[in-house]
């Protein structure tokens, strides 16, 4: 007996109107890339790549595709490609990431003989090329990327799909429990083997947008699982820059956006030895800050210049890529930016927890509310949510003027990282071997 799956008509009629317009706006890609190329958006060699154009061999057997959109959820499935590389050596893995910021990092983490592509856009003539080359027997997606074409066309081609870190922001929850686009989520979800959601509240959203529960499982949060490599950042200048900081004090202001680098002035006054490590969450940000803090009387270093931390510098910008991991472990605090300004939904605080740092992040951190209510809930020591620049000027000063205080933040936050990162990679393994690698590979 044969088993049938009916597109529901709304969802066909989304779709086909989606399909019609990627198909109609594919000339424009080209154009589109070119563009984006010239801007330093995309690889300047590579960029056909998202047009489903091949840059290597595909080799004859089965090939695992793991898809992650930009450098944090990279840096989330590496663990898991290589637990897979260890226990399934048979099977070839391909990576791909969407932005060229990621592949700059990601391109030097990835175990040997992983292939690395950039995802192609998604129109039907780049998605067909893609899958037609590649011939994924599974498809692993980091987090939200909800394509149509890649979806649809994965199963269609009887691929199987996975979601891991699946989480819906309340923006496109709102959005998507719409008439219009609710049908064509509800069928995109049912093309899922597995959904492995963050946090409960993200499993119910999926819920209310359709998905079966029972490809929904718990599998624990991929960012808490950290692996440190020699590859991670220059580690003599990082040893070099440690030496220089030894006798000074020192806090960190990571994955900053505009706007946020201002609490350093009061600090300063009450700490003339203080330097400040500011780590914009775009590095292109890195030189603008440093020219404007200099204009209004800092002593700046810039890391993109190897410029040496001197004894009157109390500002050190770091506009460089992937070296965040191994800067931690040279403050004893860190302020997880993205989260002080509103319209800013956070960043990871688990890189700085695993480090041992005293966390402290702002009131609109998104998403990582699920991370910050766990660690809190292990030892409420363990993050500082604070709700603004005068309660945080008011923590720090407080953490530099009291050891103990600081002692036991920083431990708090190592203790409840090591509880939450634990077994994780093994979990998700499970769940992909049961939900998905079962039905992909028999």
């Amino acid at each position: 007996m044969v088993m049938v799956m009916v597109m529901p008509m709304g969802a066909a009629i989304v779709y086909k109107l989606y399909r019609a317009l990627t198909y109609g706006v594919s000339p424009l890609a080209y154009l589109h890339l070119r563009w984006r190329k010239i801007r330093g958006r995309e690889h300047p060699l590579r960029w056909p790549e998202r047009l489903g154009r091949p840059s290597v061999s595909r080799p004859p057997g089965p090939l695992i595709w793991f898809h992650a959109v930009s450098l944090g959820e990279g840096m989330a499935a590496i663990p898991v490609i290589k637990h897979c590389r260890r226990l399934r050596p048979d099977l070839h893995i391909l990576m791909t990431t969407t932005t060229y910021s990621a592949f700059e990092v990601i391109k030097n983490r990835l175990p040997s003989g992983v292939l690395y592509q950039f995802c192609p856009l998604d129109i039907p003539v780049a998605v067909d090329a893609f899958l037609g080359y590649w011939k994924p027997s599974a498809i692993i997606i980091i987090e939200g990327e909800l394509w149509p074409n890649l979806i649809m066309g994965a199963s269609k081609h009887g691929i199987a799909l996975g979601l891991l870190n699946a989480r819906v922001s309340t923006k496109s929850f709102k959005q998507w429990s719409g008439p219009l686009f609710r049908p064509l989520i509800s069928l995109l979800l049912s093309k899922f083997s597995l959904i492995a959601p963050l946090s409960t509240l993200q499993a119910i959203r999926f819920q209310l947008l359709e998905a079966s529960p029972f490809t929904i499982n718990f599998s624990g949060d991929l960012k808490y699982v950290h692996e440190y490599d020699e590859s991670e950042g220059d580690i003599g200048s990082i040893e070099d820059l440690k030496a220089s900081l030894a006798h000074r004090q020192v806090w960190m202001a990571s994955s900053i956006h505009r706007g946020e680098e201002k609490v350093h002035k009061v600090l300063m006054q009450k700490n003339p030895n203080l330097v400040t490590i500011i780590v914009p969450r775009h590095p292109q940000h890195g030189k603008e800050i440093a020219q404007k803090l200099q204009k209004e009387g800092e002593v700046v270093a810039l890391r993109s210049r190897h410029e040496k931390l001197m004894p009157r510098t109390n500002v050190y910008v770091v506009d460089t890529l992937g070296e965040l991991r191994q800067l931690y472990k040279l403050t004893p605090i860190a302020v997880i930016g993205g989260s002080f300004l509103p319209g800013l939904a956070g960043h990871n605080i688990s890189e700085a927890a695993a480090a041992g740092c005293a966390v402290l992040t702002g009131p609109h951190i998104g998403h990582y509310s699920n991370m910050v209510s766990a660690m809190q809930r292990l030892n409420p020591k363990s993050v500082l949510q604070v709700s603004g620049k005068s309660e945080l000027e008011e923590a720090l000063s407080q953490l530099f003027s009291d050891a103990r205080v600081l002692e036991a933040q920083q431990m708090a936050a190592k203790q409840a990282f090591c509880a939450l990162s634990s077994g994780i990679v093994a979990n998700v393994w499970n769940l992909l071997n049961f939900h998905v690698f079962r039905r992909a590979l028999c």
